[in-house]
Formats: structure tokens, sequence, C-alpha cells
């Protein structure tokens, strides 16, 4: 496989980043990854987009892709696996990953220290807010907070405004 570096693209030296040949690695067009990062396509391609930003001290592990505009706060971890565990009677590193693309749609921006799971989907335009665990698919235009994540707004195209979501509402979002 290629990997690729877009014009303009900077990563910092000391970020670590494990690619391998097997898999996608494609960096766009003045994107971002900062200082002390983790980046690793053993599992699945990592494509980052155009201006694309990876926080300080945030990892990437594949499967994932991240769209143009896209960013992560500081140590955000994203990963399109988790280690299988299926039978009880194995340690989980004996058994198969159990791989899932996770995907982070343009303009889309993370929270410091949040985590995403492996499998979810995080609309366009979407803020996930610090700290926060994104253990489901949040749709486009959404503002998603806490652990679990829940969505908590919406942008209401025809306003032009923000709107709160009610609990109700974004239980099942």
């Amino acid at each position: 496989m290629k990997h690729k570096k877009g014009k303009g693209a900077t990563i910092r030296r000391n970020s670590r980043i494990d690619v391998f040949p097997w898999k996608r690695f494609e960096v766009g067009k003045l994107t971002t990854i900062e200082s002390y990062c983790t980046v690793n396509n053993g599992s699945g391609d990592v494509l980052l987009g155009d201006r694309v930003r990876v926080g300080i001290g945030s990892v990437v592990i594949g499967p994932v892709s991240m769209g143009h505009g896209s960013g992560l706060g500081q140590n955000v971890f994203v990963s399109g696996f988790n280690h299988g565990y299926a039978d009880g009677s194995k340690n989980s590193s004996q058994q198969a990953l159990d791989i899932r693309p996770t995907i982070i749609e343009d303009e889309a921006h993370i929270g410091a220290n949040s985590v995403v799971l492996a499998g979810v989907t995080i609309g366009r335009n979407c803020q996930v807010g610090a700290g926060s665990v994104v253990t489901k698919d949040i749709p486009p235009y959404s503002v998603a907070v806490g652990n679990p994540a829940r969505v908590i707004k919406q942008f209401n195209h025809n306003t032009g405004i923000w709107e709160a979501v009610k609990k109700k509402e974004a239980s099942l979002i």
C-alpha cells in the first residue's frame, strides 16, 4: 500500500507514527498531527482529510477516517477495533480483533480527553464535548456530551439556531 502526505501537512517529530505497508496511511493537505500523538494503521487504514488537526497526545488506531476540516482536541483516543473476548476461557490477546471502522465526518470536532469507540460515525459539523465517551453514532449537526455521549443540541437549518434536544428525544437519537 502507498502512504500519502499532502502538501503543507505537518507531522511533529516527537509523534509515534506506526504505519505498515499492508494498510493505507494518508494525510491530507494542511493537516497537522501534533506532538506526542500515536498513529497506528496495523488493524486498518488511517485516512486523514485536508485541514485535519490531531491534538497533542491523541491516539488514532485504524481503521479510522477523519473528514476534511475535522479535529481532535488534546489526549483524544479514537480506535477502529476492540479486543475480542467471545471465548471466556481465553485471554483476549489470543482472540480475533473486533474490527469496525470509525468515521469522523467533515468539520466535526472532538473535545479534549474524549474516547471514540470502534464502529462509531460522528456526523458532519458535530461538536463532541470534552471528556465524552462516544459509544454510538452521532447525527450530523449535533452537539453531544457525557459518558456515554448523548445529543443535547441540534442545528436547525431553517432558523439557523442550535436548539436544545429534550431528554426523551435524545434517547431516540
